[in-house]
């Protein structure tokens, strides 16, 4: 690939990555804005909940009464140096598998959302749940649906385009 196109490559990669976030941190705000913490409204019907609950932890409240220092190293830290890491390597192979790059820019712009929640008001705001009888998920936001998506699409990056082994 030549320079001028690795470079566009680089920054429609980035822009994608931006995209991910202002959606992620526009919901956010809408919600924050229009949505009382704990309500409950069915979007569509009762299988699509509208929920606001502010989220101090990580996965399904996950950490939320560890030790603060703990929490920053845990949900600051680490994930920042994951962001950083993965954006280090997709920039450095942008035009490789494409594939792999939309899915590497989704978990970057959702970790990033939600990472920017942390670092700006201590907790990340969450308002999606989806419920099938007595099947349900946890609450979610809009940064989890993008890191959601970019780890299936890596997964199938990595099925489609792996080489064979050889004997």
């Amino acid at each position: 690939m030549s320079a001028p196109s690795t470079r566009l490559t680089k920054v429609l990669l980035l822009l994608f990555i931006a995209l991910n976030v202002l959606v992620d941190q526009w919901s956010k705000e809408a919600v924050r804005r229009e949505v009382e913490p704990r309500s409950y409204k069915e979007i569509a019907g009762p299988a699509f909940i509208l929920t606001r609950v502010e989220n101090t932890g990580a996965f399904l409240g996950m950490g939320q009464d560890w030790n603060p220092l703990v929490k920053r190293i845990f949900l600051q830290g680490v994930p920042l140096a994951l962001m950083l890491f993965l954006m280090y390597r997709l920039l450095q192979h942008p035009g490789n598998n494409r594939l792999l790059a939309i899915g590497l820019c989704c978990i970057i712009g959702g970790g990033l959302g939600n990472l920017w929640d942390r670092f700006y008001l201590g907790e990340v705001t969450d308002f999606f749940q989806l419920r099938f009888g007595v099947v349900r998920t946890g609450i979610f936001n809009m940064a989890d649906v993008s890191v959601s998506v970019g780890l299936l699409l890596v997964v199938i990056a990595y099925f489609r385009y792996r080489k064979p082994q050889e004997a």
